[in-house]
């Protein structure tokens, strides 16, 4: 199923506070994308908006050319998923599923079953009686499971260890190739889990800074080594975004596409060039003060 998820000059603005000023981008096709910011850049507040949660200040937010504030008939195709303690939860992991199954018009219930074989979650067990790993684990299996065209993550999987984490980005990716869909996901983990993405959208100080291709992003960036004045000139007209010394041996990261013949030119000067990480951009586009979300 095709969606088309387009925001127009949206802000949103919670008394005195403004949490998103002028974000514009849109999403076409299904694809996993990356949405990237410090603490306080504003990415809770823009799922919030896409989940249905709260109606922008101002400026448009539609799905597949509808409102979507209220507008249930759209609100169906989105489902968000975020961290969520079950201390006071006394209901089965197994009984939450069937519910959802009731509800959610696209819930694979069999392919829940499966996921929580997978990931040895037990589902007879009442929820408030499992870890916060396993509890995160159950926040997955229900969001993959409910097989919403847009599928959101919200630091769900942050409880997860290492293992069950590297297993969930299996299942995105199997899944993605047997039935796309737009899956979002938020994540501090960026440099485990970059290679997932398709797009990158960044966020910073509750503005939209960034949303590429993920090949586009990192053919946008490099890095040069070599003796320090060489380093220098040849980077003098370009978009620095960190570099380091050691003696006379330097290192950038620029920001810049480079061309055959700057490369060239660049080769010839003895010094390296380099690939840069999502990481590497998102870290040094985002220097300065976090602020509260």
């Amino acid at each position: 199923m095709t969606m088309k998820i387009e925001l127009d000059h949206v802000n949103l603005i919670y008394g005195r506070q403004t949490a998103l000023t002028d974000i514009s981008f849109s999403i076409h096709q299904p694809g996993i994308y990356g949405l990237l910011g410090r603490n306080g850049a504003g990415k809770t507040s823009l799922l919030s908006l896409l989940a249905n949660y709260k109606m922008p200040t101002s400026g448009s937010l539609t799905l597949n050319d509808e409102t979507l504030f209220e507008n249930v008939q759209q609100t169906q195709h989105v489902h968000f998923t975020f961290q969520r303690k079950f201390e006071d939860e006394y209901e089965k992991g197994k009984d939450i599923l069937n519910e959802a199954s009731k509800f959610m018009p696209n819930f694979d219930l069999d392919f829940a079953f499966s996921l929580a074989d997978r990931f040895q979650l037990d589902l007879k067990k009442p929820m408030h009686k499992h870890s916060t790993g396993m509890a995160s684990i159950f926040q997955v299996i229900k969001g993959m499971a409910t097989k919403a065209p847009i599928t959101i993550f919200d630091e769900a999987y942050t409880g997860m260890d290492a293992p069950a984490r590297e297993l969930f980005y299996e299942i995105i990716l199997e899944e993605q190739l047997k039935d796309p869909r737009i899956i979002l996901l938020s994540t501090h983990l960026i440099s485990e889990m970059e290679h997932l993405f398709d797009e990158v959208i960044i966020l910073h100080k509750g503005k939209l800074l960034l949303h590429k291709g993920y090949e586009e992003l990192l053919s946008q960036g490099a890095s040069i080594t070599g003796e320090a004045s060489r380093v220098d000139r040849l980077s003098a007209n370009m978009k620095v975004l960190k570099e380091q010394q050691l003696g006379g041996t330097k290192s950038v990261i620029v920001f810049e596409e480079l061309n055959d013949a700057l490369i060239q030119e660049i080769e010839n000067e003895g010094l390296k060039i380099g690939n840069v990480t999502v990481q590497d951009v998102f870290t040094n586009l985002t220097k300065g003060a976090e602020s509260d979300e």
